[in-house]
């Protein structure tokens, strides 16, 4: 319990050294107990001023405890460890208050920027919250998928053995008419798809290494082709079925949307401001120093786009061949 209680603490002390104080400081009203959002819920009180459980979300969400939009239940452990500590930074800066720390020069800066940095975050959310709505996220979505170009995808089942001669015994099985699944399970060496019966699953010919593209270009639906030699020995695939690659649905690709969405907003509202305010830089460049670590020349660009929607699709089951 003492080391729980520590580590309560040092959140707290970090909690305002982040700007706990900032309302305080820049005229806090306390007479105003009114809920600060419809149907919030008064969790406590500290010296007479209500603790709301919005505010112990938020502190929740500040910790990344939970993401932004979750729900706290308020009769968790979560909830109520939070709670004390939303209410140990009440008592921290009102005693803080009390001291007359806020008049310090130094405390009024700090003050300030935390002010500053809160302010800024709450333009951020409204410009975000007002860009990145569904209409925005279907219709870059929409957009992409027209981008896209779809590839054919295939799906094989295979079976790997460790020579020519093997793999020439288990293809005249198959003539034969024996089950391409159960010689598969018996004799494939391939450990990723051997028990499922060989089964690769649907892939576009570009992830396939090279052999596996060259033997399935021009193969069809039923057709067995090999053997023919891979990294792991010799295979002997069988074509299952071709079909127009399918895209990623929106729910899949909907973080990444919305993320780009998101960046994007924050990027061209920056973008403005600097256009429209005066700066200038009173330091000179940065000076090179030996031994200074150095961005490598081969860095990437930064991405000006979404990643296309094709870039989602799920792997192959095997990554053997």
């Amino acid at each position: 319990m003492a080391h729980a209680g520590a580590v309560r603490l040092w959140r707290v002390a970090a909690a305002l050294a982040a700007g706990a104080l900032v309302l305080a400081a820049c005229g806090d009203r306390g007479g105003d107990e009114r809920p600060p959002q419809p149907g919030d819920e008064a969790v406590a009180q500290v010296n007479g001023r209500t603790v709301w459980a919005s505010d112990v979300k938020r502190e929740a969400v500040a910790q990344g405890l939970i993401g932004e939009g979750e729900p706290l239940d308020a009769s968790s452990e979560l909830f109520r460890q939070v709670l004390d500590e939303v209410i140990d930074q009440k008592l921290l800066a009102a005693e803080a208050l009390k001291r007359k720390l806020d008049k310090d020069p130094i405390a009024q800066r700090r003050l300030a920027a935390a002010r500053e940095r809160i302010l800024g975050d709450m333009l951020v959310e409204s410009v975000v919250a007002d860009a990145v709505n569904e209409n925005a996220i279907k219709g870059l979505y929409q957009e992409q998928l027209k981008l896209a170009r779809q590839s054919e995808e295939i799906r094989a089942r295979q079976i790997v053995v460790a020579t020519e001669e093997e793999g020439e015994a288990v293809k005249k099985l198959l003539t034969t008419g024996a089950s391409f699944e159960a010689l598969a399970m018996e004799r494939s060496t391939d450990a990723a798809t051997r028990f499922n019966g060989g089964d690769l699953g649907y892939f576009t010919a570009d992830v396939m290494p090279e052999a596996y593209e060259a033997a399935l270009k021009d193969a069809k639906v039923g057709e067995v082709v090999g053997p023919f030699q891979v990294d792991e020995g010799w295979a002997i695939v069988k074509v299952e079925d071709r079909r127009s690659e399918q895209p990623i649905t929106l729910e899949a690709a909907r973080p990444q949307i919305v993320r780009f969405l998101t960046y994007d907003q924050i990027r061209d509202l920056l973008e403005k401001l600097r256009a429209r305010a005066k700066i200038e830089t009173l330091i000179g460049p940065p000076q090179d120093v030996p031994g200074q670590p150095q961005e490598p020349a081969s860095a990437p660009p930064a991405a000006s786009g979404p990643p296309p929607v094709k870039d989602a699709k799920p792997p192959a089951k095997s990554q053997t061949p």
